[in-house]
């Protein structure tokens, strides 16, 4: 899958084992910048992790629930303990986010596809969290539950265009 991290990078902060382990351990997610909007990309992947039994905790500053969940303004208002910080927000917000999901005890700082900040990934390494940087915590999910393909679709089809008959 195509990524804008170096080789290294992706060793670091896509690691196959880091994200299994987060997918198996993490009852708690919180997911910063979800949207109310039900067309966008983050209410799919909430709407999907909640199907697959995760908590989702909204963290929105202009809702007040989102998907049937009590929303709330930042991280530091959240009442209750929060395994993994699932960011939606662009790049240049990220550390501010890395900041909080520190200063709340999450175990994991997860920035979703498209989105990369090796500065939130310092801040959050230099406080002991886990860090995925630019992969979707759906497809993910699906891709590691055997449920989905790694293109993030559940045909196996990679391509619209027709194979080449063999002869």
């Amino acid at each position: 899958m195509n990524s804008s991290l170096s080789p290294e990078q992706q060793e670091q902060y896509q690691h196959p084992d880091t994200i299994r382990r987060l997918l198996r351990e993490a009852d708690t997610i919180a997911m910063v910048g979800l949207s109310s909007n039900p067309q966008k990309a983050s209410q799919f992947v909430a709407t999907y992790l909640q199907y697959q039994g995760y908590r989702l905790i909204p963290v929105h500053p202009k809702a007040d629930s989102i998907l049937g969940e009590t929303a709330y303004p930042d991280l530091e208002s959240v009442p209750v303990p929060v395994d993994v910080v699932d960011v939606f927000r662009p790049p240049h917000e990220c550390p501010t986010y890395a900041e909080q999901a520190a200063a709340i005890g999450a175990d994991a700082l997860w920035l979703q596809l498209g989105i990369a900040s090796p500065e939130a990934a310092e801040i959050a390494d230099d406080h002991g969290l886990d860090v995925v940087m630019d992969r979707c915590m759906k497809m993910e999910h699906g891709r590691f539950q055997g449920g989905m393909h790694w293109m993030g679709m559940n045909t196996g089809v990679v391509t619209a265009k027709r194979g080449r008959r063999q002869m």
